[in-house]
């Protein structure tokens, strides 16, 4: 019997701490066996939308998901299966209907990175829990801290299917968490069903590759595409 296995968590220059091209994520994610890879961009999905495209030509075995990092007021969420950005800035729960008008689905990812936007640090957030299809049990960018066992806890305290990601923000971290899956999640039933039975391969980025953010942030910076306070003026790729 076939398996799938997918990256969820990946940014490609569309985000604003990324400089990975969505070809190079495309060639890179079918080079590591993998059959699905979710491009999840801070407050857009144009990369998304690109990578979607070239995966046509360059690797037609490998079935792209568009989503979006989406900054809440609250935290982060990643809503995938996505037709229209999300705009920053809304309440979680404002945020995840957005996700679910568009026949979307909506995981907490790095739910207790004490250095991100993770959602579920304050208490007050659990009673999202129901709200959500996943969470991020592995997230390899984690370095620090109990981020992922608090994760995976919590994912097991309140039923959710735990996932492993790779956060990449770079080709070369593209694959190294992942996901198999034991029925096609090429459609959003069809990962809802495959979250039931999943295996977590959980490794880590390296510490080299990390250092290339800031590196990309100044880049993105020096070419305006620093990221967006939600209060002011959103890019119009994501409005």
């Amino acid at each position: 019997m076939s398996r799938f296995f997918g990256d969820l968590h990946t940014h490609s220059r569309a985000s604003f701490d990324s400089l990975a091209s969505p070809a190079s994520l495309v060639r890179t994610a079918a080079r590591h066996g993998l059959t699905h890879l979710a491009i999840t961009d801070h407050d857009r999905i144009d990369g998304a939308l690109e990578a979607r495209a070239l995966a046509a030509e360059l690797a037609p075995e490998l079935t792209v998901i568009v989503g979006e990092e989406v900054r809440t007021a609250d935290g982060d969420l990643i809503c995938l299966f996505l037709d229209e950005a999300i705009p920053p800035g809304l309440p979680a729960a404002d945020a995840i209907a957005r996700a679910r008008a568009q026949g979307g689905l909506v995981g907490v990812p790095h739910p207790f990175d004490r250095f991100r936007g993770s959602l579920l640090r304050d208490e007050r957030m659990t009673s999202l829990a129901g709200q959500v299809d996943w969470v991020e049990a592995h997230n390899a960018r984690i370095a620090v801290g109990k981020g992922n066992q608090l994760a995976a806890e919590f994912a097991r305290e309140h039923a959710l299917p735990g996932i492993a990601v790779s956060d990449a923000h770079s080709s070369f971290e593209v694959g190294v968490a992942y996901t198999a899956f034991e029925t096609d999640p090429s459609t959003p039933s069809g990962l809802l069903a495959a979250l039931a039975d999943v295996e977590l391969v959980m490794g880590r980025a390296s510490l080299y590759v990390r250092l290339l953010t800031p590196l990309a942030k100044v880049v993105q910076r020096a070419r305006g595409n620093g990221r967006v306070d939600p209060a002011g003026d959103v890019p119009a790729a994501v409005r």
